[in-house]
């Protein structure tokens, strides 16, 4: 994760050693050698992606690829997208995510849940099956993501998410996929956690971004910390609205969309969003900036 990167880019390497010395260990290490079990766990994977994404941020910077006209991060990362946009210091960014990823794991122990994706069936459909499962088993399980049209992540207790899982297939969903995963992510299990984090992130200086940044929890820009604030404290309980944000900024006039980090999987949401918008990933978008050069 990364590695490559902080193999060519001075930049990137810079980001990743600052993140060594925040944490006070071999984040960069972990990262690039494993081992993967440990990287895996979410206390460690959540400062890793965003060291990984910050990384690729500054490389483009450094390529003079200029200043966003809106920035978002689905899930963790948003803390990538506050960094970006000046409204969180990046050594900050680390130890707030590192917390995060702690509290969650912790709320798992405590409330093990689960969470699924339902392919094929439309938000309204799945918001019904939740409430169904819930109304049969008891429990709580609701929409966690709605990535894309045809794509939505329920999350909830194990029981209850099971069953929505059952009667999605009866629906008629494409595919229902169990993810490898054994906290219940943005639903009421995490709500707990969710008030300690707020706690966590009060004792940090928050600014007002630089650039807009659109919210998961209300898929609209944050202008304020007790805006920003107040929707990292909800986005842990309630749904990532990841297809209503890039909505949003394709209705601002946003034609060109590119992923800041080592993966592609937002590019694949994109191309279902809107397949007429500009998708690029964080290797497509250096590799234009080379050739534009």
């Amino acid at each position: 994760m990364g590695q490559e990167l902080a193999e060519l880019s001075p930049e990137a390497r810079t980001i990743f050693q600052q993140a060594d010395e925040a944490l006070g260990f071999g984040l960069s290490s972990l990262c690039w050698h494993g081992p993967e079990e440990d990287l895996n766990e979410t206390l460690n994977t959540q400062p890793a992606l965003l060291t990984a994404s910050i990384a690729a941020f500054a490389v483009m910077q450094a390529r003079g690829m200029g200043k966003p006209a809106f920035v978002a991060g689905h899930s963790v990362g948003e803390f990538g997208a506050l960094v970006a946009a000046g409204a969180l210091s990046f050594e900050d960014g680390l130890r707030i995510v590192r917390e995060r990823g702690r509290l969650m794991q912790d709320a798992g122990s405590r409330n093990p849940g689960a969470m699924a994706a339902i392919l094929g069936l439309d938000a309204p459909a799945v918001e019904s099956i939740c409430q169904d499962a819930q109304r049969e088993v008891g429990g709580v399980v609701g929409i966690a993501n709605d990535n894309c049209p045809g794509q939505l992540v329920i999350s909830g207790s194990l029981n209850t998410l099971e069953r929505a899982m059952s009667l999605a297939e009866k629906h008629g969903a494409r595919r229902v996929i169990r993810l490898a995963v054994s906290i219940a992510a943005h639903s009421p299990l995490m709500s707990e956690a969710a008030d300690l984090f707020s706690e966590v992130l009060s004792s940090f200086p928050l600014q007002s971004p630089g650039i807009p940044l659109v919210a998961n929890a209300t898929a609209e820009p944050l202008e304020s910390p007790q805006q920003i604030q107040e929707a990292l404290r909800r986005q842990l309980t309630s749904p990532v609205r990841w297809n209503e944000s890039i909505n949003w900024m394709i209705g601002q006039g946003v034609r060109r969309f590119i992923e800041v980090g080592p993966k592609d999987v937002l590019t694949g949401l994109m191309k279902r969003i809107d397949s007429s918008v500009e998708r690029l990933t964080t290797e497509q978008a250096l590799q234009h900036s080379t050739t534009s050069a």
